[in-house]
């Protein structure tokens, strides 16, 4: 249960959905925004994909 309000705070805190539109989207659809998101971040903060390669 943790990580579905995990992914949805995620979301929220970019996109600004409301927890009915979050909880429609399949797990897996969640995980996926959740994916592009974060490249989305890293690719603006100039991080690697992994920040553990060298």
């Amino acid at each position: 249960m943790k990580t579905l309000y995990e992914e949805m705070a995620f979301i929220a805190m970019h996109f600004h959905w409301s927890p009915g539109d979050l909880l429609r989207l399949e797990h897996r659809d969640r995980r996926r925004w959740c994916a592009e998101i974060s490249a989305v971040n890293r690719a603006r903060n100039g991080t690697p994909p992994n920040p553990f390669d060298v």
